[in-house]
């Protein structure tokens, strides 16, 4: 067993792999007084995510080079005070910095029904009716990101990174004459597995906040529009929440470049994060392949 204290190597975006954080989990854990025994990982592609087994406790280990600070701790705990339905954060000092990474603690919240599309509708448009929020963050830069995504990519070939970036082009020029709402505070990546049931409230509550910044709420229904589309949801899914949200963004005259935008986002996302010769991998392959395609033609979800 680890001992709180430990020295653990550097992780770096290159070397961010199961073997080496669940170490980081671990050595959370000690720090805060818990017991490691028997964790199981629950997920790990854009972070390390993992559940306790002796307290109900996620530990979230961030991927290195994606912004996760005191800032979005304080946002979490400022939303929970502005009844913004949200997973709660367990009552220790956090984030730790360990390894590289940026490491948060939270409540596990048992899911005994699945979250549909319809679910987000409410605490989405909780958050979005904030009409000031005391806090420092970022506003929204997509295309900062995907650039940013392309040039760090290292699974993408000549031949695709020529074709990301020409489409990025040409939603980039598109994007110039797009009539949005004004910036507020918004998710930046709200979809169903940013999205558990919690029973204490009777509702669905949203979590991982690190892609939170101001920008139109367009950014964020969106997002739902293209899961719903993209992953197979049913329709009446999608259909569900614009009646329960009270809007359709299709309907919108910057609909279809946020659309392109948007999934652009999603590749170029997981292009960065994959590595050579994996599914997630190949998936990335496939979608920059159907790029101007079918915009109905189904991803599988990473």
């Amino acid at each position: 067993m680890a001992v709180a204290g430990h020295e653990l190597p550097q992780i770096t975006e290159s070397t961010f792999s199961p073997n080496r954080t669940q170490f980081v989990a671990i050595e959370a854990c000690l720090r805060a007084g818990l017991d490691p025994a028997g964790m199981m990982l629950l997920r790990h592609q854009t972070n390390a995510v993992y559940q306790l087994t002796t307290a109900p406790v996620v530990v979230k280990v961030v991927r290195p080079g994606i912004r996760h600070t005191e800032d979005v701790v304080k946002l979490v705990r400022w939303l929970a005070g502005q009844h913004v339905p949200t997973v709660p954060l367990l009552d220790v000092e956090q984030p730790m910095h360990l390894a590289g990474c940026a490491v948060t603690l939270w409540r596990y919240l048992p899911q005994d029904q699945a979250v549909t599309a319809e679910d987000i509708a409410r605490p989405l448009l909780s958050l979005h009716s904030l009409e000031t929020v005391p806090l420092e963050l970022p506003q929204l830069d997509a295309l900062g990101m995907i650039r940013h995504s392309i040039d760090a990519s290292t699974i993408v070939s000549d031949d695709e990174r020529a074709v990301l970036e020409e489409f990025l082009n040409g939603v980039g020029a598109r994007l110039q004459f797009v009539e949005t709402s004004r910036p507020r505070l918004i998710h930046g990546d709200p979809q169903h597995r940013n999205t558990l049931w919690d029973n204490d409230v009777h509702g669905a509550v949203l979590c991982d906040w690190e892609s939170a910044v101001f920008g139109p709420v367009e950014w964020d229904l969106v997002t739902i529009e293209v899961h719903c589309r993209r992953f197979g949801f049913p329709s009446e899914e999608y259909d569900g929440f614009c009646e329960r949200y009270g809007r359709d963004v299709r309907e919108w005259s910057g609909y279809e470049v946020f659309r392109d935008l948007r999934e652009l986002r999603m590749i170029t996302t997981n292009a960065r994060k994959s590595a050579p010769g994996t599914p997630q991998a190949a998936e990335v392959h496939r979608r920059i392949a159907q790029l101007g395609g079918d915009a109905n033609s189904r991803w599988f979800i990473l």
